[in-house]
């Protein structure tokens, strides 16, 4: 007789909701995965990408790789044959330990970032590279980075944002820049609907009229990169009805007065020209949001832009300035980090074994950096898929065909990146081991509990890199603690008082037994002590010394903004492989208003192509109002490798740098359009 088992784990995709699941197990393999339904987020219920790929690409075993490969073809022909452990780690280990002896680790480059977030697979890794003294693509730089450190600046901190369970005291929740009903499906239905239900307004500021800005009581509807001045705007309204918290500004803000001119210029009807939104709405907005208590919920997304970090400083201001902080149901919300349950994160990655400093590049120079033969001599990536997730990617996608350069690669399956490796190493998932996963919206702890074993000889990220040590004849204990010894370890800095048995029974607990108040001694790591508007520290990195109502110009010469949020079907690049996903995505779409459709004589399902400097992108158009004039919407995420043409929007995607932190501007992105008359025209 069969025997089967159910099992309790996590979702450790790179998403706000860290749903829980429940797998089951019959004679050692899975049959099944769904929603855990005594997770008080999951509620029995996966999300749609989640729940195909789990029972889909993740299962299957003609998709997963099972045995290291050694490349056997040229770079970027996917060819390879099967080798040992012993022998691609001996090979790889001669080739790091020789720069590392050299002095020259630093010519080593890895990159990684959130194919997983359980704390070891995803972060344990970065301790070898520590101790070799190799230079890491800051990997917040292609995603996030300018946020994280507009926060810092202002409030010394980016990873402490509220206790999402404060919403019952609150009377507004304004959404700017993030899109739920992708990105976060479950709070988006089991969070903000029910908030709206109980009375609570939510408001949301989006260039696109996704599903969370279609369900809002308001949709302020802004021109991208005009958010500064909106928020400016917000500022005037509030400045203009009495709304600013002078007390809190006196007792806990530096430079509010900095800001008084450029609130008084920008008045809702001047804001309305530059950002497109109607300024009667921007009052209603503004009010609401002033009269509070509320929370502002910082996308990602909004910062992804030219000036984004001169957007979130002035979104900071606009929280510091109303009082809306240090209270219940108040507060902003980027992200909720590991030590907002008391976590430190340097036990995961031991920065102490680097002898001289982590260098580091941003993901914006990765291209350039990896074009240059005189640089970096060995590549690694784990965790991630750069050929379809970082910038510039034809240029990144050449420079991976250096003959010099010594590739390794890390991955459940082939993807675009691991087709230029020299070595494949097959990864498990998080099926496969146990981990730890802290949720960066809900302050709760989850256990990953082993489901089953990895494929053939697929090993964890970290005991592959345990491996990789011993190999290269590293012999400090740091490079070999183990799994359980680490969980121990991490769960010990947390309130949870019982073992990593104790959790996996439970699946997810609660760390605080009531809502947590953001900021609530209202004390802040800053130079100052207070919520620095005005900043030396930004000054000495060669930015203004406060945030400006800087408004991006409108595109010229009948080009289009590109924006490629998330997709309803991908999680990042992760999906991308699974045929039934596939089929969901159909092909490659760019949306477009009917605006300009009509000024371009283009009609639902025409193809066409995108163009600009990084090359040309063949897409289908699909026409709706959900964008805007001037604006062209391609979601990312998918594969090159399963699209026309053999590329993503990344193609397209310059490697300029924000303003702050060298992070990237994928939303400040510039086309031309051109139909196929044109095409044929110009032949």
């Amino acid at each position: 007789m069969a025997k089967s088992l159910t099992i309790k784990t996590t979702c450790p995709r790179d998403c706000y909701d860290a749903c829980g699941i429940s797998a089951t197990v019959v004679d050692g393999k899975i049959s099944r995965v769904v929603g855990d339904s005594e997770h008080a987020i999951a509620q029995g219920v996966l999300c749609g990408k989640c729940a195909i790929a789990y029972n889909g690409a993740w299962r299957d075993d003609t998709l997963r790789l099972s045995r290291p490969l050694k490349r056997t073809g040229w770079k970027g022909d996917g060819k390879f044959t099967p080798v040992s452990w012993g022998e691609a780690l001996d090979d790889i280990a001669v080739r790091f330990r020789a720069l590392a002896d050299a002095g020259e680790g630093h010519r080593i480059l890895h990159t990684h970032y959130t194919g997983t977030v359980g704390l070891i697979g995803g972060w344990y890794p970065i301790r070898l590279f520590n101790r070799l003294g190799a230079t890491e693509v800051d990997p917040d730089t292609v995603c996030n980075k300018a946020g994280h450190v507009a926060l810092e600046l202002v409030f010394g901190n980016s990873l402490e944002g509220f206790d999402p369970r404060t919403i019952k005291d609150a009377r507004t929740i304004l959404v700017w820049g993030a899109n739920p009903s992708h990105s976060a499906p479950h709070q988006d239905k089991g969070w903000l609907k029910p908030a709206q239900d109980a009375g609570v307004k939510i408001i949301a500021v989006d260039p696109i009229a996704h599903g969370t800005a279609g369900a809002a009581d308001l949709h302020l509807k802004l021109f991208p990169g005009t958010d500064a001045a909106l928020a400016f705007a917000f500022l005037h309204v509030l400045r203009v009805n009495d709304l600013i918290d002078l007390e809190f500004v006196s007792r806990h803000v530096q430079g509010a007065s900095d800001l008084s001119a450029d609130i008084d210029a920008m008045t809702p009807a001047k804001a309305s020209e530059l950002c497109g939104v109607p300024a009667d709405l921007i009052e209603e907005a503004a009010i609401a949001y002033g009269r509070g208590p509320s929370l502002l919920w910082l996308g990602q997304g909004v910062q992804r832009q030219p000036h984004g970090g001169n957007v979130f400083r002035v979104l900071s201001a606009l929280v510091a300035m109303s009082g809306n902080l240090g209270k219940a149901g108040a507060g902003l919300l980027y992200m909720n980090g590991p030590g907002m349950r008391g976590i430190d994160m340097a036990c995961l990655t031991e920065p102490g074994l680097a002898q001289n400093g982590i260098p580091s590049i941003s993901h914006m120079d990765l291209a350039a950096k990896l074009e240059d033969r005189s640089g970096f001599k060995i590549f690694c990536n784990w965790n991630n898929n750069p050929a379809a997730s970082s910038p510039e990617q034809g240029r990144l996608r050449n420079a991976l065909k250096r003959d010099d350069l010594f590739h390794v690669a890390i991955d459940l399956f082939h993807t675009d990146t691991t087709a230029y490796a020299d070595y494949i190493l097959p990864a498990a998932s998080f099926l496969e081991f146990d981990d730890l996963v802290v949720p960066y919206f809900d302050l709760t702890l989850s256990a990953q509990v082993k489901v089953c074993k990895p494929p053939g000889q697929a090993l964890p990220n970290q005991e592959i890199f345990r491996r990789l040590a011993a190999a290269i004849g590293y012999e400090d204990g740091r490079l070999f603690e183990s799994d359980a010894d680490l969980i121990e370890r991490l769960l010990g800095q947390t309130s949870f008082a019982g073992s990593f048995k104790d959790l996996a029974e439970v699946g997810t607990v609660t760390l605080f037994p009531e809502p947590r108040i953001q900021f609530s001694d209202l004390q802040f790591s800053t130079p100052s002590g207070r919520i620095e508007i005005s900043s030396d520290r930004a000054v000495e990195m060669g930015l203004p010394r406060f945030p400006i109502p800087r408004a991006d110009e409108r595109p010229a010469g009948g080009r289009l903004r590109i924006l490629s949020p998330a997709s309803l079907w991908l999680m990042n690049s992760s999906y991308g492989n699974d045929k039934n996903i596939q089929r969901r995505l159909g092909e490659p779409k760019i949306t477009l208003h009917p605006d300009d459709a009509r000024d371009r004589k283009v009609a639902d399902g025409d193809g066409i192509i995108l163009a600009n400097e990084g090359g040309e992108l063949t897409l289908t158009v699909v026409i709706s109002e959900i964008t805007q004039p001037g604006v062209g919407i391609v979601h990312k995420g998918r594969w090159p490798n399963a699209s026309i043409g053999d590329a993503n929007i990344n193609l397209l995607v310059r490697g300029r740098k924000s303003d702050i932190a060298e992070s990237t501007t994928v939303h400040g992105t510039e086309v031309e359009l051109k139909t196929v008359e044109m095409m044929k025209a110009a032949e």
